[in-house]
């Protein structure tokens, strides 16, 4: 019997948060189904929300420090709750996210969480108030009864090709081609929970001068840009990037989801990465050990000349790394689900489908 009307309450505060559900959102609202998100604007959130055209409210800027996002957490988890209560949601979701998890909890509904790295920090904030958190079934860790996995990666909740189709267009609005080598650098902000005690490139520029050698070079960057960095700022909109990854020579930088997502469009990835004690940060991680060890699609390092050799190696190959990469994305295809169908499923399911999906990744 198929399910109609369930409220649906979704709080996002990162960008790849809009990309992971925006997909399931339109199946639900097609469904009949009731929508709501809520969002903090980190980097380019709203203007995500706003080209995707979902409906949302907005709760706040994100703090960059730890200190900030303490003090913010009741601010607001108090904000959210009077959106959830004027609301009335049947089920709440959210990535890794400590505030919808509070609000469920106190409203007594069921919270569906989602969390792909092992590396997140407080997950005591989250998972205790959560009634399921699922992740992919490379995630190494145990999360309890509460767990659930299935055979995919978050980035293929709108980077599979039942949702994602290139978009050329964008080549023509940077006045390039298919032959062109572009090489995708990223930086990121280093303020989310799961990067404290961790760092990524130590000399920006060095890097850059070496790839501009092997084509068309472009930062996607969520700090500030100095004098230097400035000019080779990516200038589209932020809807548009997943289109030049897919037409990209290579990706390299310190941005995760980035490295994940280029890897599944079939771009070479290098992501660069140490923690405290100057491990490679993907090693600690079950999806991109996946990536490299079994799709070979993906490379990690924690030394940036390391990461540059490797880059050196891939770009030299030339146009040919093109069509190596996209064989070796069709092998991950045939292995992975529509992560975007499965989460409709669960929460339309909801509860029996916890039943049914537990312990089966499809």
């Amino acid at each position: 019997m198929e399910v109609t009307g369930i409220r649906i309450l979704i709080d996002v505060g990162h960008p790849a948060h809009v990309h992971f559900f925006r997909n399931a959102i339109k199946l639900w609202e097609d469904h009949g189904h009731t929508v709501l998100v809520t969002a903090r604007d980190k980097d380019v959130v709203v203007p995500l929300l706003k080209a995707y055209n979902l409906n949302y409210l907005y709760l706040g800027k994100s703090k960059k420090t730890i200190l900030g996002k303490s003090f913010n957490m009741l601010k607001i988890d108090f904000n959210l709750l009077k959106v959830a209560i004027k609301f009335k949601p049947d089920v709440l979701l959210g990535i890794h996210d400590p505030y919808i998890s509070h609000v469920g909890k106190l409203m007594h509904k069921p919270v569906i969480i989602f969390t792909d790295t092992e590396l997140v920090k407080y997950t005591w904030l989250v998972f205790p108030f959560s009634s399921v958190v699922c992740t992919p079934a490379s995630f190494r860790l145990d999360l309890g009864s509460k767990h659930i996995r299935y055979e995919g990666y978050h980035e293929l909740a709108y980077l599979h090709p039942n949702y994602f189709r290139p978009n050329s267009d964008v080549l023509d609005e940077l006045g390039l081609s298919e032959k062109d080598s572009i090489i995708i650098v990223r930086l990121i902000s280093w303020s989310a929970y799961h990067d404290v005690g961790l760092r990524g490139l130590n000399s920006e520029l060095g890097l850059i001068k070496t790839l501009e050698e092997f084509g068309h070079v472009f930062i996607s960057s969520e700090r500030k840009l100095n004098g230097s960095l400035e000019k080779y700022k990516l200038p589209l909109n932020p809807e548009k990037l997943h289109d030049l990854l897919y037409y990209a020579r290579l990706y390299i930088g310190e941005g995760g989801t980035m490295a994940v997502e280029s890897a599944i469009l079939g771009t070479p990835a290098i992501h660069i990465e140490s923690t405290s004690n100057g491990l490679p940060s993907g090693s600690l991680t079950g999806i991109f050990r996946e990536l490299r060890d079994r799709y070979g699609l993906l490379y990690f390092y924690a030394d940036q000349n390391q990461a540059l050799l490797k880059a050196v190696e891939l770009l030299e190959k030339g146009r040919a790394i093109k069509k190596m990469w996209r064989a070796k994305r069709e092998n991950l295809l045939k292995d992975k689900i529509d992560v975007t169908k499965w989460m409709v499923n669960l929460v339309e399911g909801y509860p029996d489908s916890i039943r049914e999906y537990r312990n089966n990744g499809r």
